[in-house]
């Protein structure tokens, strides 16, 4: 396939263009030309020295990544972008990047792989940027507890062994479920506000606990990393359907 079908692909299925004055992140092309082809594929959340050389050493055309290099704008290509870059443009590796478009995308996206984890159904954007979403809320048919849900986490998501994290303010049966994956706390008065039970996210900032306390909402921390290998892995998928050879680098932090 031509790299530049590739990434056209890519750009369509994501709708890339519609985030471009919302995310900080220089999504789509990021490192290299649209000239040449790509065979084989890497795929990883995270855009640092180590997934540039893990894509180099296994031969890929080209990395696709959650977390790409460019965070509004790139004055110098030095020091750690350098190291970053460096293994890329010297193999002729494309990096492409998908942030938010691929943390709210409603059937690819992160937030629709932690959905799918805890089978919500009637499913609905959440998670308001602008004019787009980030995030996705749903229906636990059967309801859970807070031990439960967050037991359901813990065993599909790549956490390190670091476990999930609960603020347990929430009612005792947990039916109406918002999800913004990554570092999404700032979400939380949105989802009070739309009456949900609980909020599922990455991390947290200190001041989620007194916020989910006064809402009576509970908050799930289950790992940035973790809840956002979904959307790469769903990429991946699509890169398979498209003929391609693909690889995942998987690369956790723990945090």
């Amino acid at each position: 396939m031509q790299r530049s079908e590739f990434v056209d692909r890519l750009d369509e299925e994501l709708d890339t263009g519609a985030y471009a004055d919302i995310d900080a992140s220089a999504n789509g092309l990021q490192v290299g030309s649209r000239e040449g082809e790509v065979e084989t594929v890497a795929f990883a959340v995270d855009a640092v020295e180590a997934t540039a050389e893990a894509a180099v050493d296994m031969g890929a055309d080209a990395l696709v990544t959650h977390h790409g290099v460019i965070w509004g704008g790139l004055d110098r290509v030095t020091g750690r972008e350098y190291d970053r870059i460096a293994p890329l443009v010297a193999d002729d590796v494309a990096l492409y990047v998908s942030h938010l478009p691929l943390d709210g995308h409603p059937e690819l996206g992160n937030a629709a792989g932690v959905a799918d984890v805890l089978g919500l159904v009637d499913r609905e954007p959440f998670g308001e940027m602008g004019p787009e979403y980030v995030g996705q809320a749903g229906v636990a048919p059967d309801g859970y507890t807070a031990d439960d849900l967050a037991a359901a986490l813990e065993a599909d998501l790549d956490h390190g062994g670091e476990g999930v994290r609960v603020l347990d303010f929430g009612p005792d049966v947990i039916e109406e479920v918002a999800v913004v994956t990554g570092s999404g706390s700032d979400w939380l008065r949105e989802a009070e506000a739309e009456g949900y039970d609980a909020l599922v996210t990455g991390e947290g900032k200190g001041k989620a606990y007194h916020e989910a306390r006064e809402a009576g909402l509970s908050v799930f921390l289950a790992g940035h990393y973790a809840t956002e290998t979904f959307g790469v892995r769903s990429l991946q998928s699509l890169a398979d359907e498209w003929g391609l050879e693909t690889r995942y680098i998987d690369h956790p932090t723990g945090l």
